[in-house]
């Protein structure tokens, strides 16, 4: 393993205008890592890139990387390009088992993370190095969000979530399982109790319906839930999946794995919305893709379809009034999700769009004094990356906020 990685980060050109950091969300310092890797000190390349994205090791795994910095490296306009995403995962993976990282002096100031996903994460990691006491609040059992509670353990095994539990530990961040706010207390007691600021990283966790006939019936499930805990589920031999995003295709793979014989993702248009790789290995693991059907109705039997027939940009142009019956002893919908609305309509002063995701400010502050939000919550469901990218920033922003505020 060391070995190849080594001869692929060897293939690097360090090209002065590296193309694959401007394809990164988070502008990893990819040919910096690389060529500080090659040149024997791995602890300093693994350091370049957590100090830049706590989440490195897992962005590593998960991310579209074909679309991002390996789409964009130079080598891959006449060849392969390089594999920036093992290279990565060697040097984060290594850092992340032996790190011991720097923090400030505590300055006593509490800073209240709602949500421990992704944002959630890189935002306490942040604060608590900054100095800041930092306090978790999490509605589940355990830290990770969609980490844990959204990606299967075939792609991002759990050991990894909770080496970060464990990092989140050593910074001194306290964790509290088993709170939603909004629920026993909101906002305004965290505000009352001492929190100088608080940020909102409470994700994307509630399903988008359907809103058609038969969804209510008991072989009707909804692939976020479903990903939670798969194995509670009782799913037979044949399976529909409605919807093409990459949560579908987590979904079937794990219903693969769980026996099901007969997979289905039925798609609306003629196009997929999943990245490519997460296509490619739901359809090579025994997926079938049905394409230009609209669910109609949902039946004890199956899911009545529509036929469609799209432009060339996938647009529907129009809709068959004969329906056809697609058989299936259980169904899952994964069309998309939104977000909680307890804390968000819950609160006052904080302002919503018209999707019901917080309004924010570029610096990821809310209409809210001392409110900031990040990830999902703002943008809709989104990256690991991205939500990084938010986070960061919000991070930075609770900062400047707390300083500028009057010294006790």
């Amino acid at each position: 393993m060391a070995h190849n990685v080594i001869a692929e980060a060897k293939r690097c050109l360090n090209c002065k205008k590296p193309l694959c950091r401007q394809g990164c969300p988070v502008s990893t310092p990819i040919p910096d890592m690389i060529s500080t890797f090659l040149n024997g000190d791995i602890k300093k390349a693994g350091k370049m890139v957590f100090d830049n994205n706590p989440l490195s090791v897992v962005c590593s795994i998960v991310c579209n990387h074909a679309n991002q910095c390996q789409g964009h490296c130079v080598r891959g306009i006449k060849g392969e390009p390089v594999e920036i995403s093992t290279i990565e995962n060697f040097v984060s993976g290594h850092y992340l088992d032996s790190l011991e990282l720097e923090k400030a002096e505590p300055n006593g100031i509490k800073v209240a993370v709602v949500g421990s996903g992704p944002a959630g994460i890189t935002i306490s990691i942040k604060m608590a190095q900054l100095g800041y006491d930092v306090t978790i609040f999490e509605s589940k059992t355990e830290i990770g969000g969609v980490l844990r509670y959204g990606i299967p353990e075939f792609r991002l095994p759990k050991a990894i979530v909770d080496k970060y539990e464990g990092l989140l530990r050593k910074l001194g961040v306290k964790i509290k399982y088993n709170v939603t706010i909004g629920k026993a207390f909101g906002i305004e007691e965290l505000f009352r109790d001492g929190f100088k600021a608080i940020s909102i990283g409470t994700g994307v966790t509630w399903p988008i319906a359907l809103n058609i006939k038969g969804e209510t019936l008991g072989h009707v499930h909804y692939g976020v839930h479903f990903l939670e805990r798969p194995d509670v589920y009782k799913l037979g031999q044949k399976m529909v999946i409605i919807g093409a995003g990459n949560v579908a295709m987590d979904v079937a793979r794990t219903a693969l794995r769980k026996g099901v014989r007969d997979v289905k993702i039925t798609v609306r248009s003629d196009k997929v919305s999943a990245s490519d790789e997460e296509r490619e290995y739901a359809e090579i693991e025994g997926a079938e893709f049905v394409f230009n059907k609209q669910p109609v109705e949902i039946t004890d039997n199956g899911v009545l379809f529509a036929d469609t027939v799209c432009d060339e940009e996938g647009r529907i142009l129009s809709v068959s009034k004969e329906t056809t019956l697609m058989e299936a002893d259980s169904v899952m919908i994964c069309i998309s999700q939104r977000p909680s609305n307890l804390i968000l309509t819950q609160t006052e002063g904080l302002e919503t769009n018209e999707r019901g995701l917080a309004k924010i400010n570029p610096d990821g502050s809310t209409t809210r004094k001392g409110l900031f939000a990040a990830g999902d919550v703002v943008r809709g469901a989104k990256t690991v990356v991205e939500a990084v990218d938010t986070a960061k920033r919000v991070a930075a922003a609770m900062d400047a906020y707390l300083k500028s505020l009057p010294q006790d």
